[in-house]
């Protein structure tokens, strides 16, 4: 006989020929059945003593029964009163992280060395997990994966001036083994809002998964593909920071996040029905009385067994890797040019920040956030600086900039008292005396370098002498001391110093002299 039985038409069709007086090579041909399929089955119909009558008023199912017999597999009684038992534990065993089907049949075959091998073992569990629905467990291991979408309906809130009724988006995120639950409200689904839900996921967890499963929202994903999605960078830095890996959904393929699908339906069944009857003036508060019915949706048992919260607690929550000390923030990003003075501006501040001096001319990534700024030049980072928001100020580090920058940066008050009390006190003077006589230091800075490079010119004696006569005179500014040391004036005396004929004015017509003013 054929190993697949045919169907209940071909069968009564075989016994109708039959009693009509056709030979099994006639009704073979007739009905396509092979010659020894025919007389099987004809055989088996004799054998039940039924007429053609009984035939045509029986029901297929008793029919297939008489004719065909119990497609059922035999069953042992005895291992099947041991295995029954042991099914839920081993179901629940298999979602653990590293627990296979041929470890749980090794345990049970060491206890009941009479019992079932491994392949029969298997197939009563498929069956087990089939007629309980709950495969998804067999398929997704402890701490593997966190699936999260965004619910299609909205949730309100009301303006409480002119009473408009503003939508709200619910973040929905679920773990595939334990199916344990977080939703929140969300003004939006930008970047921002997000990511800032994927972090308070996390938190709520205690933990992070291996990866995170997100639908191709722009947010998530720049560009999506079904073998080499582009993420979204800020997400991605995201992903690096919690030390998780980002798996995007292949587009149009809702079965690859079928998990979070039905968490969104049962949400709307749970959650919105409680929340939909009521006003909410602030996100805070719709937040509030969400969580709890969020925690009464977890705490409920599963068909009888544990909650989403039991087996988060025993399965889920050791298999998660710890969260990092510090929360992530999230970082702006904005492309700059490296200045000649090796630093690139921050426009939102109006504030600069040094870049090391080779980078000089070059477009640089810079990544911000409202304590730190980072800059990036082909990925590698390569200045890190506190945030400064003072406008119009410089953040320096002076190993970035080359020696003569740092010559330069190094500039201030002090600093040139200090070179000209090297040379002498006078000249330290005279310096301090030259910038405090601009209305901002800054102004004087590079007069005083000039005075202090003549010394290397003239030698420092002369220098000296030099300023003691710009210091007579009251006159504090580079010029005067250039003029003194060209003319030589440092080697006379102020005290003793006589006019000289030939430099005193001539007379002529045009001198009315003293009198002229009686």
């Amino acid at each position: 006989m054929a190993n697949k039985p045919i169907t209940m038409n071909k069968i009564k069709q075989i016994i109708r020929c039959h009693a009509e007086g056709r030979g099994t090579k006639q009704i073979s041909s007739i009905t396509g059945v092979s010659r020894n399929t025919v007389k099987e089955y004809l055989k088996r119909f004799k054998t039940t003593g039924l007429t053609l009558e009984d035939v045509d008023s029986m029901q297929d199912a008793v029919l297939a029964d008489i004719i065909i017999g119990n497609t059922e597999p035999l069953v042992d009684a005895k291992r099947q009163e041991v295995l029954q038992p042991l099914l839920p534990a081993i179901a629940k065993a298999l979602r653990k992280k590293g627990m296979t089907s041929q470890m749980l049949w090794e345990q049970y075959y060491e206890k009941h060395p009479d019992g079932y091998k491994l392949s029969q073992f298997r197939q009563y569990i498929r069956l087990h997990l089939q007629k309980k629905n709950i495969s998804m467990h067999f398929e997704h291991k402890a701490g593997d994966k966190v699936f999260v979408d965004y619910a299609g309906k909205h949730l309100y809130l009301t303006d409480a001036e002119t009473g408009e009724h503003i939508p709200v988006e619910v973040f929905v995120a679920v773990l595939g083994c334990s199916q344990y639950t977080y939703a929140e409200a969300s003004l939006s689904q930008k970047k921002e809002d997000f990511i800032d839900s994927c972090r308070r996921m996390l938190e709520y967890y205690g933990g992070v998964p291996k990866a995170i499963v997100p639908d191709n929202l722009k947010s998530a994903v720049k560009k999506g593909s079904k073998f080499a999605p582009i993420l979204n960078e800020t997400f991605e830095n995201f992903g690096e920071h919690y030390n998780t890996t980002i798996l995007p959904t292949r587009p149009r393929q809702p079965k690859e996040k079928s998990l979070v699908e039905g968490a969104v339906k049962l949400i709307y069944q749970r959650i919105y029905t409680r929340l939909e009857s009521q006003i909410f003036t602030s996100l805070h508060d719709l937040n509030t009385v969400l969580w709890k019915a969020l925690d009464d949706y977890n705490n409920k048992a599963l068909r009888g067994e544990e909650s989403r919260k039991q087996q988060f607690e025993e399965l889920e929550k050791g298999a998660l890797l710890a969260l990092p000390d510090l929360a992530y923030e999230m970082r702006k990003t904005r492309v700059c040019t490296v200045m000649k003075n090796s630093h690139v501006c921050l426009a939102e501040d109006k504030h600069y920040y040094s870049i090391p001096y080779r980078y000089m001319g070059k477009k640089v990534k810079l990544l911000y956030n409202e304590t730190h700024v980072e800059v990036y030049f082909k990925y590698h980072k390569i200045a890190s600086h506190v945030r400064d928001k003072r406008r119009h100020k410089y953040t320096t580090d002076k190993e970035h900039l080359a020696a003569n920058q740092q010559y330069v940066a190094s500039w201030n008050h002090e600093f040139f008292i200090t070179e000209g009390n090297k040379i002498s006190p006078e000249v330290g003077q005279y310096l301090g005396k030259l910038m405090e006589s601009k209305s901002h230091a800054e102004q004087g800075y590079k007069s005083c370098a000039g005075i202090l490079h003549l010394a290397k010119k003239v030698g420092p004696q002369r220098l000296i002498q030099a300023c003691a006569r710009a210091s007579e005179y009251q006159a504090y500014n580079y010029p005067i001391i250039e003029d003194i040391l060209r003319k030589n004036l440092d080697s006379i005396d102020p005290k003793h110093e006589l006019i000289d004929e030939k430099t005193a004015t001539p007379m002529h017509n045009n001198i009315r002299g003293k009198k002229y003013y009686n």
